[in-house]
């Protein structure tokens, strides 16, 4: 072998051949959005970004502080580098709306209650209410009050003496044909009365999986506790009652509502104040 001609006989690269480096996709780390946390199982909502840093928010209500590294997390199964939201452009100034949608009326006070009423299943279904339309019935001036089940409606009903003037509006949950919620609502024929409702087991059906910070609400097997159901399939271990002001937090506004819910407490809402 001649001299010279040997594999040391030229430069030595020690470190090989560099790796070209990965661009991942840029993903906003908006409030709201489902990541996973690449290399663990940890996964959550994101709370809020900034610099370098992101808060997110897991299933059992704990809160997380993780740092933004490129192709650090997931998205939709996707490997992505999260970025602190970019500052948004000031929205034009318009007319003030209240969390239903409606314009808001300036100054404007508690009307004096009608005699008319609302009337939801439970706490949760009037918490709700509250939230989205509160602004409205007070100006309006509609009581919701809660009905604790749908089992005495028609003794209810009886008991509240519709008339002209003094009309009765029911939400039900679970208003689907062969339902129970169905039959109840079938036996109640009065001018002055509706009965209207969504068709979702419980009200936190109500709010949208991407308010929720899930993908989809569970389907929980027949015979078991549905809440208790949910909260097992979504790995909580926080109580019902203490998830239930999680996901209350996250309603902002209708936008964050199913449709049917939107259209049922509207109709409810026109029914009670049309005139007599």
């Amino acid at each position: 072998m001649a001299a010279g001609d040997g594999i040391l006989s030229g430069p030595i690269d020690l470190d090989g051949p560099r790796r070209p480096r990965v661009a991942y996709p840029v993903a906003e780390a908006v409030p709201g959005l489902v990541v996973n946390q690449r290399g663990t199982p940890f996964r959550g909502t994101v709370v809020e970004a900034r610099a370098d840093r992101v808060t997110i928010l897991d299933a059992a209500g704990r809160q997380h502080l993780c740092r933004l590294a490129p192709g650090g997390f997931e998205v939709d199964g996707r490997a992505v580098t999260l970025v602190a939201p970019k500052a948004r452009p000031a929205a034009a100034a318009g007319p003030a709306r209240t969390a239903s949608g409606s314009l808001a009326v300036e100054g404007a006070s508690a009307r004096v209650a009608r005699a008319g009423r609302i009337l939801v299943e439970g706490v949760h279904d009037a918490e709700l209410v509250e939230k989205v339309w509160g602004d409205d019935l007070r100006v309006e001036g509609v009581v919701v009050e809660r009905l604790d089940g749908a089992d005495r409606l028609a003794e209810v009903v009886r008991a509240f003496g519709p008339r002209p003037g003094r009309r009765l509006g029911v939400l039900l949950d679970h208003l689907e044909e062969g339902t129970k919620e169905h039959r109840l609502a079938a036996g109640i024929d009065h001018p002055d009365v509706l009965v209207t409702g969504h068709p979702y087991v419980d009200i936190w059906q109500a709010v949208r999986p991407a308010a929720a910070g899930i993908a989809a609400w569970p389907t929980v097997p027949r015979g078991r506790l549905w809440k208790e159901g949910v909260l097992a399939a979504l790995g909580v271990e926080a109580d019902p009652a203490r998830y239930w002001r999680q996901l209350l937090g996250r309603v902002g506004s209708w936008t964050d509502l199913e449709p049917a819910l939107i259209g049922a407490v509207e109709q409810l809402i026109d029914f009670v104040c049309e005139p007599a």
